[in-house]
């Protein structure tokens, strides 16, 4: 691995703190007293796959401007292109994260995937930096994870 591929640590350590709310929310829906005790100190929104399904809309959302700043790197077709896949994440949230907490698991899943690849499109544009693919794959599969105990529990 070249040193342009090494994941800047500021970068890797707020990623990682950034799946914590996921995390969280499938510790709660394996252990019903920490969910407990989640519910009566933190509040119903942050415990179980709550704390998942808003958080995890806000990050889809948030990565739709991510890309937008990496599409703002190009010009013309490719620039176009990039602004107008950009907006995906965030128009899946918003249209696909509604209903009940296990569909909109399952959605929020599909949405990560698609982030995933959408992250592999701009980064072999080589408008995002060199070890974007390593990160995103580290944090997308925690997402992923975290996200399975909500469907499968």
């Amino acid at each position: 691995m070249t040193k342009d591929q090494t994941i800047p640590r500021a970068a890797l350590l707020l990623g990682l703190a950034g799946v914590i709310p996921f995390a969280w929310g499938a510790l709660t829906v394996l252990s019903a007293p920490l969910a407990e005790v989640s519910a009566r100190t933190l509040g119903g929104r942050f415990t179980g796959p709550y704390i998942q399904l808003f958080y995890g809309a806000i990050i889809l959302a948030f990565m739709s401007g991510v890309l937008w700043g990496f599409a703002s790197k190009t010009t013309g077709g490719q620039a176009a292109t990039g602004y107008a896949l950009s907006t995906l994440p965030a128009l899946w949230a918003f249209f696909f994260t509604g209903g009940g907490p296990v569909s909109a698991a399952v959605y929020l899943i599909g949405g990560y995937a698609g982030l995933l690849m959408l992250d592999w499109q701009f980064w072999r544009w080589g408008l995002a930096p060199p070890w974007w693919m390593r990160l995103r794959l580290l944090l997308s599969g925690l997402v992923i994870l975290c996200l399975l105990v909500t469907v499968l529990t």
